[in-house]
């Protein structure tokens, strides 16, 4: 797979019979039990959140949710999340603290919601407010890019202490469309702009951005959602030991340090 132009990733992670959230987390997880609300304004079927058990162990999980069909993407507003989704999974994050759990956040949207209602009750600055919150939670944050990785609506569920992302998955700062029609004006130059960004997971592994790549079965996750989520549990498994033996200060140093070398670059003179 990785021989893969990104273009051809691309079409792989919008293959409607890939996996979803939905099928991730009964996988994964032992008895999830799903909590609703940012006790603000509403529920948001974008991102879905609650407590589950993996391996025996309690952890919070907060997922960006894509649907299969028209009625799925509609109730989860085709995986693009209001600020009250952003807000419930801050609240949930903040409850995982609390009660020492470890947070494990699934990530797939093209990005935030754009729509004036969402920029009415704050779509800024609940991404924001969780990139802040975020990067000092005292307790271990695992990321896992499952297919699109899309500009801050995506960064306000991956800032963590380990981002992985599945094999043919992409994160970028913004969509391969929105790329084009800003560089070119030209929106159906959507492929050409992916093959120029540097988004798949190997890219973004030499960029020091991605910690991990989680291997698909030949010809892509929907092959075999098992063995994908197989794959997953086990990266799951490896990092929540790492992360858990760590102190709170230790954790919270290697989590600003990763950030902040993001973008280090050497200037001839």
């Amino acid at each position: 797979m990785s021989n893969l132009l990104a273009s051809e990733r691309l079409d792989l992670i919008r293959n409607k019979y890939r996996p979803t959230v939905r099928d991730y987390i009964p996988l994964i997880f032992d008895d999830f039990f799903e909590l609703h609300g940012d006790r603000y304004y509403g529920d948001d079927g974008a991102i879905i959140g609650g407590i589950g058990y993996f391996k025996g162990a309690p952890v919070t999980i907060l997922a960006q949710v894509k649907g299969r069909n028209l009625e799925e993407n509609k109730a989860s507003n085709f995986a693009m999340p209001h600020p009250e989704g952003y807000r419930k999974a801050l609240r949930l994050a903040k409850q995982a603290e609390k009660f020492h759990r470890p947070v494990i956040c699934l990530i797939d949207t093209p990005g935030a919601f754009c729509g004036i209602e969402a920029e009415e009750r704050g779509q800024g600055e609940a991404i924001a407010r969780n990139i802040m919150e975020f990067m000092t939670l005292k307790t271990p944050v695992i990321s896992i890019v499952l297919g699109e990785g899309g500009s801050g609506g995506a960064l306000a569920l991956g800032v963590c202490d380990e981002l992985a992302m599945l094999e043919n998955a992409i994160y970028s700062v913004i969509s391969p469309r929105g790329f084009a029609s800003i560089l070119w004006k030209d929106a159906s130059r959507e492929r050409e702009a992916c093959d120029i960004m540097k988004i798949t997971a190997e890219d973004l592994v030499s960029l020091g951005i991605c910690d991990q790549i989680i291997p698909e079965p030949d010809g892509g996750a929907h092959i075999s959602a098992d063995e994908t989520a197989d794959n997953i549990s086990k990266y799951l498994e490896d990092s929540l030991k790492r992360k858990l033996k760590k102190g709170i200060d230790e954790l919270l140093n290697e989590r600003y340090n990763k950030f902040r070398k993001i973008g280090e670059f050497d200037e001839l003179v």
